[in-house]
Protein backbone atom coordinates (compact mmCIF):
# COMPACT_ATOMS: atom_id res chain seq x y z
CA UNK A 1 0.00 0.00 0.00
CA UNK A 2 1.47 3.37 -0.47
CA UNK A 3 0.93 5.49 2.70
CA UNK A 4 0.12 8.84 0.58
CA UNK A 5 -3.26 6.90 -0.38
CA UNK A 6 -4.14 5.43 2.82
CA UNK A 7 -7.41 6.69 4.69
CA UNK A 8 -6.51 8.01 8.13
CA UNK A 9 -7.56 5.15 10.54
CA UNK A 10 -8.96 5.32 13.97
CA UNK A 11 -9.85 2.06 15.88
CA UNK A 12 -12.34 2.78 18.86
CA UNK A 13 -12.51 0.24 21.15
CA UNK A 14 -13.14 0.32 25.35
CA UNK A 15 -15.65 -0.82 27.77
CA UNK A 16 -19.09 -2.00 26.76
CA UNK A 17 -21.23 1.40 28.10
CA UNK A 18 -18.75 4.04 28.19
CA UNK A 19 -19.73 5.87 25.07
CA UNK A 20 -18.67 4.68 21.61
CA UNK A 21 -22.03 4.48 20.04
CA UNK A 22 -21.65 8.37 20.85
CA UNK A 23 -18.06 8.33 19.70
CA UNK A 24 -19.14 6.71 16.29
CA UNK A 25 -21.98 9.48 15.65
CA UNK A 26 -19.85 12.48 16.61
CA UNK A 27 -16.70 11.15 14.19
CA UNK A 28 -19.40 10.64 11.57
CA UNK A 29 -19.82 14.61 12.01
CA UNK A 30 -16.73 15.06 11.21
CA UNK A 31 -16.60 13.14 8.22
CA UNK A 32 -14.84 9.76 9.16
CA UNK A 33 -16.52 6.78 7.44
CA UNK A 34 -17.59 4.89 10.67
CA UNK A 35 -18.06 0.99 10.58
CA UNK A 36 -19.51 -0.62 14.07
CA UNK A 37 -18.74 -3.95 15.35
CA UNK A 38 -15.99 -4.90 12.61
CA UNK A 39 -14.58 -8.31 12.85
CA UNK A 40 -10.69 -7.63 13.38
CA UNK A 41 -9.57 -9.90 10.74
CA UNK A 42 -11.28 -8.10 8.03
CA UNK A 43 -9.79 -4.65 8.90
CA UNK A 44 -6.82 -4.61 6.52
CA UNK A 45 -9.39 -5.56 3.44
CA UNK A 46 -11.78 -2.97 4.35
CA UNK A 47 -9.27 -0.31 4.11
CA UNK A 48 -7.97 -1.41 0.58
CA UNK A 49 -11.41 -1.49 -0.60
CA UNK A 50 -11.92 2.29 0.75
CA UNK A 51 -8.69 3.02 -0.95
CA UNK A 52 -10.40 1.74 -4.34
CA UNK A 53 -13.89 3.52 -3.91
CA UNK A 54 -14.28 5.95 -6.57
CA UNK A 55 -15.39 8.36 -3.98
CA UNK A 56 -11.94 7.88 -1.89
CA UNK A 57 -12.48 8.03 1.53
CA UNK A 58 -9.96 9.68 3.53
CA UNK A 59 -11.10 8.81 7.43
CA UNK A 60 -12.13 5.80 8.68
CA UNK A 61 -13.09 5.15 12.42
CA UNK A 62 -13.71 1.47 13.61
CA UNK A 63 -15.56 0.28 16.13
CA UNK A 64 -14.19 -2.82 17.56
CA UNK A 65 -14.98 -4.45 21.08
CA UNK A 66 -16.01 -7.84 22.43
CA UNK A 67 -18.95 -7.77 21.04
CA UNK A 68 -17.40 -9.68 18.60
CA UNK A 69 -16.88 -12.70 20.69
CA UNK A 70 -14.22 -15.26 19.28
CA UNK A 71 -13.64 -12.70 16.23
CA UNK A 72 -12.44 -10.24 18.78
CA UNK A 73 -9.18 -12.46 20.09
CA UNK A 74 -8.03 -11.73 16.13
CA UNK A 75 -7.93 -8.05 17.21
CA UNK A 76 -3.85 -8.37 18.29
CA UNK A 77 -2.85 -10.23 15.61
CA UNK A 78 -4.61 -7.70 13.15
CA UNK A 79 -3.36 -4.78 14.52
CA UNK A 80 0.60 -6.33 14.58
CA UNK A 81 -0.28 -7.07 10.70
CA UNK A 82 -1.29 -3.08 9.91
CA UNK A 83 2.21 -2.66 11.67
CA UNK A 84 3.79 -4.98 9.36
CA UNK A 85 1.98 -3.83 6.18
CA UNK A 86 2.96 0.10 7.34
CA UNK A 87 -0.44 1.28 7.79
CA UNK A 88 -0.77 3.95 10.28
CA UNK A 89 -3.76 3.74 12.75
CA UNK A 90 -4.60 5.10 16.38
CA UNK A 91 -6.18 3.48 19.26
CA UNK A 92 -9.12 5.65 20.80
CA UNK A 93 -10.25 3.88 24.46
CA UNK A 94 -12.87 4.96 26.39
CA UNK A 95 -13.87 3.33 29.66
CA UNK A 96 -15.59 4.53 32.95
CA UNK A 97 -15.55 3.41 36.26
CA UNK A 98 -17.94 0.30 37.79
CA UNK A 99 -20.63 2.40 39.67
CA UNK A 100 -21.14 4.40 36.34
CA UNK A 101 -21.10 1.30 33.71
CA UNK A 102 -23.27 -0.02 36.70
CA UNK A 103 -25.80 2.38 36.13
CA UNK A 104 -25.54 2.88 32.49
CA UNK A 105 -26.37 -0.43 31.93
CA UNK A 106 -29.30 -0.40 34.45
CA UNK A 107 -31.09 3.02 32.72
CA UNK A 108 -30.44 1.92 29.23
CA UNK A 109 -31.59 -1.84 30.60
CA UNK A 110 -29.23 -3.30 28.05
CA UNK A 111 -27.72 -6.79 28.37
CA UNK A 112 -23.92 -6.59 28.82
CA UNK A 113 -22.09 -8.54 25.74
CA UNK A 114 -20.64 -10.70 28.21
CA UNK A 115 -23.22 -11.26 31.19
CA UNK A 116 -25.00 -14.25 29.56
CA UNK A 117 -24.00 -16.38 32.43
CA UNK A 118 -22.54 -14.08 34.77
CA UNK A 119 -23.57 -11.53 36.86
CA UNK A 120 -23.06 -7.46 35.49
CA UNK A 121 -20.08 -6.58 37.96
CA UNK A 122 -18.04 -9.71 36.85
CA UNK A 123 -18.54 -8.59 33.39
CA UNK A 124 -17.42 -5.56 33.61
CA UNK A 125 -14.59 -6.69 35.05
CA UNK A 126 -13.66 -9.68 33.17
CA UNK A 127 -14.16 -6.91 30.36
CA UNK A 128 -11.73 -4.78 31.75
CA UNK A 129 -9.32 -7.45 32.02
CA UNK A 130 -9.88 -8.85 28.52
CA UNK A 131 -9.24 -5.12 27.36
CA UNK A 132 -6.16 -4.44 29.64
CA UNK A 133 -3.00 -5.13 26.97
CA UNK A 134 -5.32 -3.62 24.06
CA UNK A 135 -5.66 -0.41 26.83
CA UNK A 136 -1.80 -0.42 26.83
CA UNK A 137 -1.30 0.57 22.91
CA UNK A 138 -4.01 3.20 22.68
CA UNK A 139 -2.95 6.21 21.90
CA UNK A 140 -5.62 8.22 23.50
CA UNK A 141 -7.79 6.75 26.73
CA UNK A 142 -10.95 8.58 27.68
CA UNK A 143 -12.95 8.27 30.86
CA UNK A 144 -16.18 9.09 30.68
CA UNK A 145 -16.97 8.46 33.93
CA UNK A 146 -17.40 12.29 35.11
CA UNK A 147 -18.49 13.02 31.07
CA UNK A 148 -21.76 14.94 29.87
CA UNK A 149 -22.42 13.77 26.44
CA UNK A 150 -22.13 17.57 25.41
CA UNK A 151 -18.33 17.40 27.48
CA UNK A 152 -17.49 14.31 25.71
CA UNK A 153 -18.74 15.65 22.25
CA UNK A 154 -16.03 18.46 22.77
CA UNK A 155 -13.13 16.60 24.41
CA UNK A 156 -13.93 14.67 20.66
CA UNK A 157 -13.84 17.66 18.87
CA UNK A 158 -10.63 19.11 20.56
CA UNK A 159 -9.03 15.36 19.48
CA UNK A 160 -9.99 14.86 15.98
CA UNK A 161 -11.84 18.03 14.72
CA UNK A 162 -9.57 20.38 12.07
CA UNK A 163 -10.52 23.15 14.45
CA UNK A 164 -11.51 25.57 11.85
CA UNK A 165 -14.23 26.53 9.69
CA UNK A 166 -13.79 24.16 7.06
CA UNK A 167 -15.35 21.63 9.20
CA UNK A 168 -18.41 23.36 8.67
CA UNK A 169 -20.71 24.21 6.04
CA UNK A 170 -23.73 26.68 6.01
CA UNK A 171 -26.67 25.40 3.87
CA UNK A 172 -28.93 28.39 2.42
CA UNK A 173 -31.97 27.25 0.91
CA UNK A 174 -33.84 30.22 -0.77
CA UNK A 175 -37.62 28.77 -0.92
CA UNK A 176 -41.21 30.50 -1.39
CA UNK A 177 -43.94 30.36 1.43
CA UNK A 178 -47.08 29.62 -0.71
CA UNK A 179 -44.95 26.47 -1.50
CA UNK A 180 -44.26 25.62 2.32
CA UNK A 181 -41.73 26.07 4.79
CA UNK A 182 -38.32 23.78 4.91
CA UNK A 183 -38.92 21.40 7.64
CA UNK A 184 -34.96 20.96 8.18
CA UNK A 185 -33.89 24.39 8.94
CA UNK A 186 -32.08 25.82 11.66
CA UNK A 187 -32.27 29.68 11.47
CA UNK A 188 -35.12 31.37 8.90
CA UNK A 189 -35.36 34.35 7.68
CA UNK A 190 -38.65 36.12 6.43
CA UNK A 191 -37.97 38.93 3.67
CA UNK A 192 -41.45 39.39 2.45
CA UNK A 193 -41.00 42.88 4.04
CA UNK A 194 -38.62 43.79 1.23
CA UNK A 195 -40.62 45.79 -2.02
CA UNK A 196 -41.67 42.45 -4.36
CA UNK A 197 -40.03 42.79 -8.12
CA UNK A 198 -43.43 40.69 -8.91
CA UNK A 199 -44.90 43.45 -9.51
CA UNK A 200 -43.01 45.70 -11.85
CA UNK A 201 -44.26 44.09 -15.38
CA UNK A 202 -40.54 44.15 -16.42
CA UNK A 203 -39.18 41.98 -14.41
CA UNK A 204 -42.55 39.62 -13.21
CA UNK A 205 -40.86 36.53 -14.98
CA UNK A 206 -37.53 37.35 -14.07
CA UNK A 207 -35.90 35.94 -11.10
CA UNK A 208 -33.26 36.44 -8.59
CA UNK A 209 -30.68 35.77 -10.82
CA UNK A 210 -31.32 38.05 -13.16
CA UNK A 211 -29.31 41.74 -13.07
CA UNK A 212 -32.35 43.57 -13.13
CA UNK A 213 -34.13 42.04 -9.91
CA UNK A 214 -30.43 41.75 -8.07
CA UNK A 215 -30.17 45.50 -8.74
CA UNK A 216 -33.73 45.96 -7.52
CA UNK A 217 -33.35 44.27 -4.46
CA UNK A 218 -29.87 44.81 -3.76
CA UNK A 219 -29.85 48.72 -3.99
CA UNK A 220 -33.15 49.18 -2.17
CA UNK A 221 -32.15 51.19 0.83
CA UNK A 222 -34.64 48.90 3.48
CA UNK A 223 -32.42 45.89 1.68
CA UNK A 224 -29.50 47.68 2.97
CA UNK A 225 -30.02 48.35 6.08
CA UNK A 226 -31.84 44.76 6.66
CA UNK A 227 -28.37 42.94 4.85
CA UNK A 228 -26.33 44.64 7.22
CA UNK A 229 -27.90 43.81 10.26
CA UNK A 230 -28.67 40.12 9.48
CA UNK A 231 -25.12 39.54 8.46
CA UNK A 232 -24.20 41.05 12.05
CA UNK A 233 -26.23 38.43 13.54
CA UNK A 234 -24.97 35.79 11.22
CA UNK A 235 -21.11 37.00 12.07
CA UNK A 236 -22.39 36.81 16.28
CA UNK A 237 -24.11 33.74 15.99
CA UNK A 238 -22.05 31.10 13.62
CA UNK A 239 -18.79 31.06 16.23
CA UNK A 240 -21.12 29.70 19.02
CA UNK A 241 -22.62 27.11 16.41
CA UNK A 242 -19.36 26.05 16.07
CA UNK A 243 -18.14 25.51 19.61
CA UNK A 244 -21.57 23.70 20.59
CA UNK A 245 -19.86 20.73 18.08
CA UNK A 246 -22.09 21.80 15.22
CA UNK A 247 -20.88 20.58 11.38
CA UNK A 248 -24.00 22.10 9.37
CA UNK A 249 -26.49 24.74 9.87
CA UNK A 250 -29.40 25.29 7.55
CA UNK A 251 -30.49 28.90 6.80
CA UNK A 252 -33.77 29.35 4.88
CA UNK A 253 -34.31 32.73 3.18
CA UNK A 254 -38.30 33.35 2.10
CA UNK A 255 -39.94 35.23 0.32
CA UNK A 256 -43.52 34.87 -1.27
CA UNK A 257 -43.15 32.43 -4.44
CA UNK A 258 -39.49 31.89 -3.72
CA UNK A 259 -38.49 33.31 -7.00
CA UNK A 260 -37.22 37.23 -6.42
CA UNK A 261 -36.38 38.53 -3.03
CA UNK A 262 -35.20 34.89 -1.27
CA UNK A 263 -33.24 34.01 -4.39
CA UNK A 264 -30.88 37.31 -4.34
CA UNK A 265 -30.56 37.95 -0.78
CA UNK A 266 -29.53 33.70 -0.24
CA UNK A 267 -27.42 34.04 -3.05
CA UNK A 268 -25.44 37.60 -1.53
CA UNK A 269 -26.00 35.98 2.28
CA UNK A 270 -23.96 33.08 0.87
CA UNK A 271 -21.25 35.18 -0.88
CA UNK A 272 -20.80 37.56 2.16
CA UNK A 273 -20.08 34.40 4.42
CA UNK A 274 -17.68 33.02 1.92
CA UNK A 275 -15.83 35.89 2.04
CA UNK A 276 -16.06 35.72 5.97
CA UNK A 277 -14.26 32.09 4.87
CA UNK A 278 -17.33 29.96 5.60
CA UNK A 279 -17.85 26.41 3.31
CA UNK A 280 -21.48 27.86 1.62
CA UNK A 281 -23.88 26.08 -0.32
CA UNK A 282 -26.58 28.41 -1.88
CA UNK A 283 -29.82 26.08 -3.41
CA UNK A 284 -32.90 27.74 -4.46
CA UNK A 285 -35.58 25.43 -4.10
CA UNK A 286 -38.41 27.11 -5.80
CA UNK A 287 -36.95 28.46 -8.53
CA UNK A 288 -37.20 25.15 -10.61
CA UNK A 289 -40.40 24.59 -9.63
CA UNK A 290 -41.23 28.01 -11.11
CA UNK A 291 -39.52 27.80 -14.32
CA UNK A 292 -41.54 24.42 -15.10
CA UNK A 293 -44.71 26.36 -14.75
CA UNK A 294 -43.72 29.45 -17.11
Amino acid sequence: MEPNNQPNVLIITGLSGAGKTQTMNCLEDLGYYCVDNLPPALMIKFIELSMQSEARIEKVALVIDVRGGEFFHDLSQSLNELEENQIAFEILFLEASEEVLVRRFKESRRRHPLAISSRLLEAIRMERNILEELRGRANIIIDTSNLTPRELKNKLLSYYSEGNKGDFTINIVSFGYKAGIPLDCDIMMDVRFLPNPFYDPLMRTMTGEDDDVIRYVLENPVTKSFTRRFLNLLKFLVPYYIEEGKTNLVLSIGCTGGQHRSVVLADYCGGQLKKMGYNVIVRHRDIARYKEEV
